[in-house]
């Protein structure tokens, strides 16, 4: 939507000074309280101001993510492990959750980022909080809730190998529509939603017709095996997806068989899911790499294999959100599909050689640096037809 010039002006102002309230607008403007109140208003519907006060919208392109956030608990053993028996070793505290680290990711890569997840009324609760804001991430949105915060307990070996982990998801478990409606505004004026497999059915089945009714593109990350096979239950063409981002065990709960570690096996399962409307199936296939199979317009698929980058592991936690994350902030800066996945495995690489959930010197800079590095030979990525998630919204009349 087109803005008056007073609504330029009084953008411009917020942004030079986000705490100002409607008294201090009027008095730096030369207006009345009363009618900046209106523009206000005004602002909020047509989406320049976001959350509570006035957050003025990024002139970036935005991502709203809706999963989980809970504290995690690593324990590192320093000897190889020995089940059914104390292992000497090291253990740390820190925020996690599959849509927290993605959320957190893209913020350190520079896309801003909403944060819809819920956290209960505890020590937890309020630290996921502290830090997951002190990050970057834009936490208005985050549902305070009766309970516990969800904790996820991972025990790796000397390697950075994970051995077992133990988690309780029961507050995500129990999110409701009910809850995710007061985002409908923030979902409605994001560039790009993200929606981690670990919301339950009925609401992530809403944040898919809804996200299709407003015109956001989706990218899901499906978790793990269980959600992906329940995920698969909501795919259709009428809830189209930009990407998905299983691993093969996912990709075979998906399409409901075994999938063989093969580039064909791999390309015709992806084709299953690119029938139900997905427009990228990106699949990770650990020291492999990984296998992006993208659909045209034209009815087409092409596949493009990603060698992983060879990097010394440390911990493997928290890799496929920093790769899902810069997957997504690749393509809203305009990378091509296969450009963005490249993006994408290499900050998963950056993130397994350090000792962090995400990598807290992680930058586009730095990504980049590290592809050039790895492969001079490979031009810059450009943008391409299905790059730019948000120029490829359907207007009305064609949804």
């Amino acid at each position: 939507m087109s803005l008056t010039q007073r609504e330029r002006d009084i953008v411009e102002l917020l942004r030079a000074q986000p705490m100002l309230d409607a008294a201090g607008i009027a008095e730096r403007l030369g207006a009345t309280k009363a009618a900046v109140s209106v523009h206000l208003s005004n602002l909020t519907k047509k989406g320049e101001i976001l959350g509570r006060g006035y957050v003025v919208r990024s002139e970036a392109q935005t991502v709203v993510v809706v999963g989980g956030a809970n504290m995690d608990v690593k324990a590192h053993s320093t000897e190889p492990a020995q089940l059914h028996t104390s292992n000497p070793g090291a253990a740390v505290t820190t925020p996690g959750g599959v849509g927290r680290n993605i959320a957190e990711n893209l913020a350190r890569l520079g896309s801003p980022t909403h944060l819809v997840a819920p956290v209960g009324r505890d020590a937890f609760g309020e630290q996921v909080l502290a830090m997951t804001r002190a990050a970057g991430v834009l936490v208005d949105h985050m549902i305070i809730s009766e309970g516990s915060t969800g904790t996820y307990l991972a025990v790796m070996d000397a390697t950075g190998e994970l051995l077992v982990a133990v988690s309780n998801m029961a507050m995500t478990d129990r999110l409701t529509v009910r809850q995710l409606g007061a985002a409908r505004d923030l979902i409605t004026h994001a560039d790009l939603l993200v929606v981690d497999g670990n919301v339950p059915q009925a609401p992530a089945a809403w944040l898919l017709d809804f996200a299709a009714a407003v015109g956001v593109p989706v990218v899901i990350d499906p978790v793990s095996v269980a959600k992906a096979r329940h995920l698969v239950t909501m795919l259709s063409p009428e809830r189209p997806l930009l990407a998905i981002t299983p691993n093969l065990d996912e990709l075979s709960a998906m399409v409901g068989e075994p999938v063989a570690q093969t580039r064909a096996a791999i390309a015709r399962a992806a084709k299953v899911l690119h029938a139900l409307g997905v427009q990228h199936v990106w699949v990770r296939r650990g020291t492999r790499g990984s296998l992006l199979s993208s659909i045209g317009d034209d009815g087409r698929s092409t596949v493009t294999l990603l060698p992983a980058p060879s990097v010394p592991v440390v911990d493997v936690t928290g890799a496929g959100d920093s790769m899902t994350a810069a997957f997504v902030h690749a393509i809203l800066r305009g990378d091509s599909p296969a450009g963005a996945a490249r993006f994408g495995q290499m900050a998963a690489g950056l993130t397994v050689s350090s000792s962090e959930t995400v990598r807290p010197d992680l930058t586009p800079r730095l990504v980049d640096a590290e592809l050039a590095a790895a492969s001079p030979h490979l031009t810059p990525a450009t943008p391409s037809s299905t790059a730019g998630a948000r120029r490829r919204r359907p207007t009305k009349e064609h949804r």
